[in-house]
């Protein structure tokens, strides 16, 4: 699993946790979730306390994985661009009790990429 995260397992199995990086606890986090083989991972906020390299290097290995282990991933973010630039499908909260969800090929997804476009997020 260690592997499939990017991290090499000569190196960093036995480390401790505060021998790691932020991001390098990331990655640990999702192959011990990964571990366990569950048909759904939920991960809340997964990126949020990284720097904006780190992120967007999570955001590709994120990909990366993804394709590799084909699960359907619950991402909780409040960072729009982050939530098009990894889902297929987005859920928008806003207030109501129920989620509005919408594709990146849908017009409301359209409609939220041009709202942020204007405020400086670039798909």
């Amino acid at each position: 699993m260690l592997t499939l995260v990017g991290l090499a397992p000569a190196t960093y199995a036995n480390r401790n946790t505060w021998e790691l990086s932020g991001g390098q606890r990331q990655r640990v986090g999702v192959a011990r979730a990964l571990a366990a083989d569950p048909p759904i991972l939920l991960m809340d906020e997964p990126f949020g306390a990284l720097d904006p390299i780190t992120r967007a290097e999570l955001h590709r290995e994120f990909r990366r994985i993804q394709a590799t282990v084909r699960k359907t991933v619950v991402i909780v973010t409040h960072d729009m661009a982050e939530a098009f630039a990894l889902a297929t499908r987005v859920g928008v909260l806003d207030s109501v009790p129920a989620a509005n969800t919408t594709t990146r090929s849908s017009s409301r997804c359209r409609s939220l990429i041009a709202t942020y476009w204007t405020s400086g997020w670039q798909p």
